[in-house]
């Protein structure tokens, strides 16, 4: 993984206005010798009050019953990082260095919280229903289904998180038809259709990715890691064809036209691009 960015951004994503102590990239990896850090400290409001997908509040309390780097009844606390996560003094500790905060921001989980990315995909065609390449590279363009995010206003992976005791492929079928899909709103009939093809489509995927998200929200005891899966409707004939609708946390949804001038929410942009490359599409 390469220098985290994105979790070190000034201001805290939704904090109104709290800011992180600021760290230079020599200074993020935990290996540099630095006695004078000094990291905000903030836990939202929300996360907190400890609603069901939350943990409790570890804060000053070192004998703790939380069991990190293994699962914790239904809840996995095991990384997808190569090497399990330090814990120091009771509290874990982010794999990829400083990001300028403690406590968990927006996260519920301490330690990784775990989510999946779906990235379904269909070849750009014209009227004719043509696959149309770029006339430069002369690769085909290839299109995926992009949300923009309510809370920043990117646009995103239509992802989510993995539930206490849900796996990772219930996720991604999930999280796809409830943001991308709009299949909570629709009528019955329509829904149906909708979960059939989706399924369908989700038998088969490629694994893009699996590991650290450089997430705004992550902070040193909490951070984001994801499994970035790959569904394409290469006819276009399945999810490909339907009119998307956006739902749940999404605030609109688009066929995107994949290259290396898009700018996604957190590290979208690098499984967006791994995509592209497995498939040999334009970048």
């Amino acid at each position: 993984m390469s220098l985290h960015v994105k979790s070190r951004e000034k201001v805290y994503p939704g904090s109104g206005g709290i800011e992180r102590a600021y760290v230079p990239d020599d200074k993020v990896s935990w290996d540099c010798e630095w006695t004078d850090y000094s990291p905000t400290n903030y836990t939202a409001p929300i996360v907190a009050e400890h609603p069901v997908w939350a943990d409790p509040d570890i804060m000053g309390k070192p004998d703790h019953n939380l069991k990190f780097n293994e699962r914790d009844g239904n809840i996995n606390r095991v990384s997808h990082m190569p090497k399990p996560y330090e814990v120091i003094d009771g509290f874990p500790r982010n794999p990829c260095g400083r990001t300028g905060m403690i406590g968990r921001g927006f996260l519920g989980k301490w330690g990784p919280n775990h989510a999946a990315d779906p990235i379904v995909t269909r070849w750009k065609r014209n009227a004719n229903g043509d696959v149309i390449c770029n006339q430069t590279t002369n690769k085909q363009i290839l299109q995926f289904v992009a949300i923009k995010r309510k809370d920043t206003g990117d646009w995103a992976i239509p992802g989510g998180m993995v539930d206490a005791g849900d796996t990772v492929s219930a996720t991604l079928k999930r999280e796809f038809g409830e943001e991308a899909m709009n299949s909570l709103e629709a009528p019955e009939e329509e829904r149906n259709t909708i979960e059939k093809a989706v399924a369908n489509l989700f038998r088969c995927g490629t694994e893009v990715y699996r590991g650290y998200v450089d997430d705004p929200r992550n902070t040193d005891n909490a951070w984001m890691e994801t499994v970035a899966v790959n569904f394409h409707d290469a006819k276009g004939t399945s999810v490909g064809k339907f009119k998307l609708h956006a739902g749940d946390d999404a605030g609109d949804v688009q066929w995107a036209d994949i290259s290396g001038n898009i700018s996604l929410y957190a590290s979208h942009e690098l499984f967006i691009s791994k995509t592209a490359e497995i498939l040999k599409a334009h970048w």
